[in-house]
């Protein structure tokens, strides 16, 4: 059964994806400020495939605060990556440099809103990034960053990438950990059906020295890791 409903969800979330991020593509290119619709329609697409095809349910725990937040994200598979315009209203994740060298789908992420993490280019590619940030800020969109850095088994617990402090630092805006099990479901050729909890924890205020955030981050966003 996990194959038969694996092989539905590819065919019918790739046959979409083709029409969602096609137009995503080409209306950032004609009509940058009207890109917007179409990633959030794909995320409640994928949403419902992942829902009706694959039997697996989405839950969510605890509180998402109003007004603008870094929220920081267990990253255990794609699913929570595609699912953020469906889990967060009108999102601006930080994404690796490469991700915006795809042809098509880069203009769209910059006219979606994005800030672009360029990792080995030093203070001026980190200025650039809080530019962008705080352009975002002033606009009320909350933040989103994988503070892992990428995909991590479930079960593990890597520590955090060594810029996640900093732009907490810099940024100044509070933390909301988000806690993830999407792995042993969701990552793997054959998917199954099941739960899948997404669990806010406690805001964390800005100001905190690095090492208590990253110790509170990291226990937050593991709560689910058993």
């Amino acid at each position: 059964m996990n194959v038969v409903r694996s092989l539905l969800f590819y065919l019918a979330f790739y046959a979409g994806s083709f029409f969602y991020v096609g137009m995503s593509a080409l209306v950032a290119m004609v009509a940058p400020s009207r890109v917007r619709p179409f990633p959030d329609a794909w995320s409640r697409y994928h949403r419902a495939c992942t829902r009706v095809l694959l039997g697996i349910k989405v839950v969510e725990i605890g509180h998402r605060p109003d007004g603008p937040a870094l929220f920081a994200i267990k990253h255990e598979s794609f699913f929570e990556a595609i699912d953020l315009p469906n889990l967060l209203d009108y999102p601006v994740p930080f994404g690796k440099q490469e991700l915006f060298e795809i042809p098509g789908w880069g203009r769209a992420a910059r006219a979606y809103g994005s800030v672009e993490v360029r990792r080995d280019q030093g203070a001026k590619a980190l200025r650039a990034m809080m530019t962008d940030a705080r352009k975002f800020i002033a606009s009320g969109r909350p933040l989103v960053i994988f503070p892992e850095g990428t995909r991590v088994p479930h079960g593990t617990r890597p520590p955090l990438q060594a810029g996640f402090a900093g732009i907490y630092k810099l940024i100044g805006l509070p933390v909301v950990p988000v806690a993830v099990n999407s792995g042993p479901l969701y990552h793997r050729l054959w998917k199954r059906s099941g739960t899948i909890t997404l669990q806010f924890g406690e805001v964390i205020e800005p100001g905190l020295p690095r090492e208590e955030i990253e110790v509170r981050v990291h226990a937050a966003i593991n709560a689910l890791n058993s």
